[in-house]
């Protein structure tokens, strides 16, 4: 039997973030936001990689760490934090072209079909020197992984708006009761 890897997504700044370390404190195996390490990277070296220089190449960047965590994970459930699916619909919504092979093998990752996507959540919602844009383009991600993921065969559920505790407790509940299965 295949492990279970489970995708924690959703609108930026929702807490998508702040509920993996919930989850990792309570011994699950979590896998961090592929975003947030292609940024520190890429201000390490020097790069342009970044999504408000060159989103494509940030993205493509995204889908392949977000492959080599999948490949690498282990535990049972695995819990990621957004997952190669952000990057490829970020192609689908932008119509900007990417591979046929490379969406393919996004999709045969064995990502659990229900998706668990945090919804806007403005109160919380900051901006950083990582995550630059605003809550306009946050809701137009949202929306997009809401239109799409239905279409890839993906069932999303919303996380509630909860403190953290009891949102880990939710998501616990769930993953107990075999939603993500």
């Amino acid at each position: 039997m295949t492990a279970r890897r489970i995708v924690l997504s959703g609108c930026s700044g929702g807490g998508k973030s702040t509920l993996l370390q919930e989850m990792a404190r309570r011994g699950y195996a979590t896998v961090p936001e592929p975003g947030r390490r292609i940024i520190a990277e890429e201000r390490q070296s020097g790069g342009q990689a970044l999504p408000w220089r060159d989103p494509a190449a940030f993205c493509h960047r995204a889908i392949e760490m977000a492959i080599a965590d999948a490949n690498r994970a282990t535990g049972d459930p695995v819990i990621f934090d957004r997952s190669a699916l952000d990057a490829l619909i970020w192609f689908d919504r932008t119509g900007t072209e990417l591979a046929q092979t490379t969406r393919d093998r996004v999709l045969t990752l064995g990502y659990d079909r229900h998706l668990y996507l945090t919804p806007p959540w403005p109160e919380i919602f900051e901006a950083d020197d990582d995550r630059k844009h605003g809550m306009t383009d946050a809701l137009a991600e949202f929306e997009a992984l809401c239109d799409r993921l239905p279409q890839y065969g993906f069932e999303t559920i919303l996380v509630p708006k909860l403190p953290v505790s009891a949102r880990a407790d939710w998501f616990e509940a769930q993953l107990r009761k075999g939603a993500a299965t």
